[in-house]
């Protein structure tokens, strides 16, 4: 199945060399993971490289046990003229266990050309909704 462009899913497990001394997943290490889904979400709609420009919030809503698998969703809410937003959400579920947002994330990416100067979207391949 193939998502739209400017939307990703994807899964990562926390294993115990990516928790903290608590035993849950190490922020840092969830921030970068919520990074890497904006980063893909912008570069898939772009169609070009993209760089992260700033981070608008981040939000740990609750510790994620060791064990646990993220499904990381992000898709690009506002496309500018060589920038993105990124929305980033992360259910945090174990087998048996219920899905429960434990991160979320908003980004600001900017589509860059080979020597790394913002440069235009060409966001006419994007589908358009159409009025009903």
């Amino acid at each position: 199945m193939t998502s739209p462009p400017g939307t990703i899913e994807l899964r990562e497990l926390v294993l115990p060399a990516s928790a903290n001394h608590h035993g849950t997943l190490f922020a840092g290490l969830g921030l970068q993971w919520l990074a890497k889904a904006a980063f893909l979400a912008a570069r898939s709609l772009a169609q070009r490289e993209v760089v992260m420009a700033g981070v608008s919030g981040v939000d740990f809503l609750h510790p994620v046990p060791v064990g646990h698998q993220l499904l990381l969703r992000a898709w690009v809410s506002r496309v500018g003229r060589s920038s993105m937003t990124v929305c980033v959400t992360a259910l945090a579920d174990a087998p048996g266990a219920p899905q429960d947002q434990a991160l979320q994330g908003v980004f600001e990416m900017v589509a860059v050309d080979a020597s790394g100067r913002p440069t235009t979207i060409d966001c006419s391949y994007i589908p358009q909704e159409t009025p009903t």
